[in-house]
């Protein structure tokens, strides 16, 4: 198995270095991340109307938009734009959840019925408090060739442009609202970005990682204020493990007919690529993580699903 991952690592290596080429030779614009609110379809945050951000706060977005994309200026507005929106967005509320699709990472929650589940989950344990929720998207890729070339590159070096901008939005968001937390969330892929996210936010108490079936290749360094799932309780996560019989022979019984979607515990039947690599609420073992994580971080009881 190890000579199996060394070799795997060599092919990734080779494979970063063809990439990087590509990426320098080919002109491109900057990528900016989308913020959109859980269930407007991918639609941007944007703020139309500024009178009610104080100065400081609008100059404080100006000045870090410079700082991370200098003369570009159309990347500055719209980075502007959104960070002034979702700072509107969220002035009231007590907790963000920002989700992170796996895959390329342009899904919406929306369209992920695993972890909306949770995240419905989440939010009934926090309403139990009283407490105010706002609900994130963050497509971190733009749909196109051009975005997947970028995001497999970021995602092989450990993100080091998405998760600086990522990081940005929320130290942002939580040094001007000093009542608000956050919770980053992620699945498969898209963990190695909130684990980069939360290594760079290593000393910022507001913020928090919940994230389900990491790749079996990135080792997480950042685990303060975090809860890693690795297994849903009912199947080995074969994506995370680095199974690959389970997965081709997982595959092969699907496309063959010799297997139906599968459907665990009420959750409605549901096709998995990778054995073991999708989790739910109604999973007793997800569920009870999570809801202890929640009591042990904000006092939050646990309501049985």
């Amino acid at each position: 198995m190890k000579s199996k991952i060394g070799r795997l690592k060599v092919g990734v290596a080779l494979t970063v270095v063809l990439l990087l080429a590509i990426v320098l030779l080919v002109p491109t614009s900057l990528v900016i991340g989308v913020t959109c609110e859980v269930g407007t379809g991918g639609l941007p945050l944007s703020a139309y109307d500024l009178s009610a951000v104080p100065q400081s706060v609008a100059e404080d977005a100006a000045r870090l938009a410079t700082e991370l994309f200098g003369d570009y200026q159309e990347e500055c507005d719209d980075f502007v734009s959104q960070l002034l929106a979702t700072y509107s967005a969220a002035k009231d509320r007590d907790f963000i959840i920002l989700f992170n699709s796996g895959g390329w990472g342009w899904n919406l929650l929306e369209n992920t019925p695993g972890w909306q589940s949770i995240v419905t989950g989440i939010q009934t344990e926090l309403d139990s408090l009283d407490y105010k929720l706002l609900s994130l998207d963050y497509m971190r890729t733009e749909e196109s060739w051009r975005g997947r070339l970028d995001e497999l590159v970021e995602r092989i070096t450990g993100y080091p442009s998405k998760a600086k901008h990522l990081a940005s939005r929320m130290e942002f968001l939580t040094k001007h609202n000093p009542g608000l937390r956050v919770i980053l969330t992620g699945e498969s892929t898209g963990t190695i970005i909130c684990d980069s996210v939360m290594n760079i936010l290593g000393n910022n108490p507001q913020v928090y990682s919940i994230q389900t079936g990491p790749p079996f290749w990135h080792e997480h360094i950042a685990l303060d204020r975090t809860l890693l799932l690795t297994g849903n309780g009912i199947v080995p996560d074969s994506f995370s493990q680095g199974d690959f019989g389970a997965i081709v022979w997982g595959n092969l019984r699907y496309w063959f007919r010799l297997s139906q979607p599968e459907a665990h515990f009420d959750t409605a039947p549901h096709y998995v690529g990778a054995p073991g690599h999708d989790y739910w609420w109604q999973y007793p073992e997800v569920c009870s993580q999570i809801a202890n994580f929640l009591e042990q971080n904000f006092g939050v009881k646990w309501l049985s699903p």
